[in-house]
Parts: structure tokens; sequence; C-alpha cells
């Protein structure tokens, strides 16, 4: 079974999560990735993020990336994996069907 701390950073995720359940990644926050280009604290944040969670052995994905500028640096932090609309807005189930036949 895999648990993901979703934004993480915000609300009630809390560290002590980290060592007290079984968790396997974390999701930052996208508050933190809309501000990463325009405010040096969070880049910070994400780059912390990111590397706590490799420490940790956990798989680390962005939420809300919207731009390629955004991406490249999250590439550049080593961010497992990178969502939101700069790939494609949400899809229903048959929708996501529908995508993975045609590629």
């Amino acid at each position: 079974m895999e648990v993901a701390v979703d934004d993480f950073g915000t609300g009630y995720s809390s560290l002590s999560y980290l060592t007290k359940l079984p968790i396997s990644t974390l999701k930052i926050d996208l508050g933190f990735i809309t501000n990463m280009t325009s405010k040096p604290d969070d880049l910070s944040i994400v780059s912390t993020i990111i590397s706590l969670g490799h420490s940790l052995n956990l798989k680390v994905i962005a939420e809300g990336v919207e731009t390629e500028e955004q991406a490249a640096l999250l590439r550049e932090l080593k961010c497992d994996e990178i969502q939101g609309f700069l790939y494609s807005k949400p899809l229903t189930f048959h929708e996501m069907g529908t995508v993975l036949r045609n590629q």
C-alpha cells in the first residue's frame, strides 16, 4: 500500500507524519510551486521538501505546474513527478482512457 501526503507544507501536514505513518510520497502544495519563480523563499521551501523527501526515500510530486520555467526548475531540483495544467487539465476516467488510447 502507498500513502501520499497531499499539499505538503500547508494545513495539517506535519513533519511528525513522516515518522508516524507509512508514507511513500510527498505532494508539494501548489502554492509553493506557483510562486517559486518569483519568491526566493518559496523556491527554498520547494528545494528543501524535495531534499527532505529524497533523504527519507520518498517520492516527491509537484502539484500545480503551469509553466515551462516551473517545470525546468523542478527537473533541476530532481523532483520525481510533475503534475499540472502545463501537461493537462483534470480528466475524467473516460477522457483519460481516450488520451491513453490515442497515444
